[in-house]
């Protein structure tokens, strides 16, 4: 601590990311990133645009990459914002439209940025907390409250709610904006974002880290209603009006437009979440049903800690978390089925020399 540190500073607690280990031969399944390289439409978008024109300011406004998520959802270009990764974007939402009397409800299990964002604001934040499923409980949600932030899959369970549920959230808060995050929704969950139409007070929020296999580009978006993007707008404009670099506008308008790539890409890893979750059953896990390209797994028998420190000697990282409730689990991206394979006979092996 320093004495010249602001007085918010002190009281901050930051969001700790999943480790970027520097080893050779590894199998990296704890940050739910891509298995599979970007749609090479965007490597040649971004190729295309490193040129003379960097010495030029970015385009502040990103039209091109408005224009893409625009077609790709069939919405119109006022009702986009986009930033520097969805945890950016993420931050405006909090700072523009969340700061509101009462608390800011969130899922007491989920992305551990969100109190984060909440401290570095002063936003009163109440975590609601999950059933004994580790389900949402929409019912827990219809109180006062300055706002409701639940991503869709949930994480780090990967379980996501229909519409309907959503939907009830929507018309019980009609003065509150209900955030949906939906960095998981391709990996087989519904999007909300046909509700904006209809809600003014949904915000729903997308990256191009996981789908899209864009993690190291940092690129997110929100699809709102004019008036809430405006909103995020005006946060943008006052903070850094440049958040998206030219390659990183080139490359997104790219990947955004390129759906066959994201069905075919995000069908395999769903094939591989299937077989994935298959194995891990067989060795007595408990798995939750998984709408993410990562699953959620505890052994009855075995600590996760231990687990996942055998792993690691094999050269193998998943995801354990310490937190109260969750710390007997396992959060493990999937990977190729290569990759899920060698961790499936990984932990048979762990499990068979340590029998009790």
């Amino acid at each position: 601590m320093s004495r010249f540190w602001s007085p918010v500073v002190h009281k901050l607690t930051p969001y700790v990311p999943g480790e970027q280990p520097k080893l050779t031969n590894l199998i990296k399944l704890n940050t739910n990133e891509s298995p599979y390289g970007p749609p090479p439409g965007a490597l040649e978008a971004i190729r295309a645009a490193t040129d003379d024109t960097l010495r030029l300011y970015s385009d502040p406004t990103s039209e091109g990459l408005r224009a893409a998520i625009a077609r790709a959802h069939g919405v119109e270009m006022d009702q986009i914002f986009v930033g520097n990764g969805s945890d950016e974007v993420l931050a405006h939402a909090f700072h523009a439209l969340l700061q509101h009397e009462g608390p800011l409800l969130t899922p007491d299990i989920t992305y551990s940025f969100y109190p984060v964002y909440c401290g570095l604001y002063g936003i009163a934040h109440e975590p609601v907390p999950l059933d004994d499923a580790m389900r949402i409980e929409v019912a827990d949600y219809l109180r006062p409250c300055a706002g409701i932030v639940l991503p869709n899959p949930n994480a780090p369970t990967g379980i996501a709610l229909g519409l309907g549920r959503i939907e009830t959230l929507l018309r019980a808060h009609p003065d509150r904006v209900v955030v949906i995050d939906e960095a998981y929704v391709d990996f087989g969950a519904d999007s909300a974002i046909p509700l904006v139409r209809h809600f003014p007070n949904l915000l729903v929020i997308r990256t191009l880290s996981k789908s899209h296999a864009l993690a190291g580009l940092r690129v997110g978006y929100a699809i709102g209603q004019a008036e809430l993007v405006e909103a995020l707008n005006r946060v943008k404009d006052s903070f850094n009006s440049y958040p998206l670099d030219r390659l990183a506008q080139a490359g997104a308008a790219a990947a955004i437009a390129d759906r066959e790539w994201l069905a075919r890409t995000t069908g395999k890893i769903i094939q591989s979440r299937i077989r994935l979750t298959s194995g891990l059953r067989d060795l007595g896990f408990e798995v939750l049903p998984s709408q993410a390209n990562f699953v959620f797994v505890r052994h009855p028998d075995r600590d996760a800690a231990f687990l996942a420190a055998a792993l690691r000697e094999r050269s193998i990282i998943v995801r354990h978390f310490r937190t109260p409730r969750i710390a007997a689990w396992l959060r493990i991206t999937v990977g190729t089925d290569t990759e899920c394979g060698i961790l499936v006979d990984a932990l048979g092996a762990i499990l068979k020399q340590n029998a009790v």
